[in-house]
């Protein structure tokens, strides 16, 4: 008896060979994504916004802050000072119409705002009336700002999505540039506003 050669189970072998391969490319990243979230490796140490992160899903509420429900929703670069709009303040109020000119043809899909829990004062009123024509105001709550453990004292620039949900903080040394790019950033990967 002579064994015949068979050439179909080389080719039976090969297509094995390539399901496998197939089956590997496919849910091999996907086990190696699982594995580094669950045991923590690989991780970068590095991040690439300039501001404080809060994502906790919070809104504009859990500041204090009213907003009218005529407000059209885009992003917002929101000041809140909740001891009144002192120099600290008028210095955000003044990067954050910047940014929002820095921002060229995405402008119209970003506003500005301030939100002062203690009234303006006279001079600085008319100052906004006349040179911040596009600024919203906004009413701040101060006991529901200082319950928030994410909003420290003294002013703060928020960048907040169209949803109304807090997503970068920044105090008043922040650079401008900085914020610029980290909101450009998110115009660029955000389908909303």
């Amino acid at each position: 008896m002579n064994p015949t050669f068979d050439p179909v189970h080389p080719q039976r072998r090969r297509g094995r060979l390539q399901l496998l391969l197939i089956l590997a490319v496919v849910i091999g990243p996907m086990l190696l994504a699982t594995a580094m979230y669950r045991f923590g490796f690989w991780i970068p140490e590095t991040r690439t916004y300039d501001g404080a992160l809060v994502a906790t899903g919070k809104g504009r509420e859990t500041l204090g802050v009213t907003v009218p429900t005529a407000a059209e929703p885009r992003w917002e670069l929101l000041v809140t000072a909740p001891q009144g709009c002192a120099e600290d303040c008028q210095q955000l109020v003044y990067l954050a119409r910047q940014i929002n000119i820095g921002l060229a043809r995405e402008a119209g899909r970003a506003g500005h705002a301030l939100a002062s829990g203690q009234a303006l004062s006279a001079d600085y009123y008319q100052r906004l009336q006349r040179e911040y024509p596009q600024l919203q105001r906004y009413a701040l709550d101060p006991a529901v700002y200082a319950s928030n453990p994410e909003a420290p004292d003294g002013a703060q620039l928020w960048i907040i999505d169209p949803h109304g949900n807090l997503v970068l903080r920044y105090d008043a040394k922040a650079n401008g540039k900085g914020i610029l790019d980290d909101l450009k950033h998110l115009l660029k990967i955000s389908q909303i506003g």
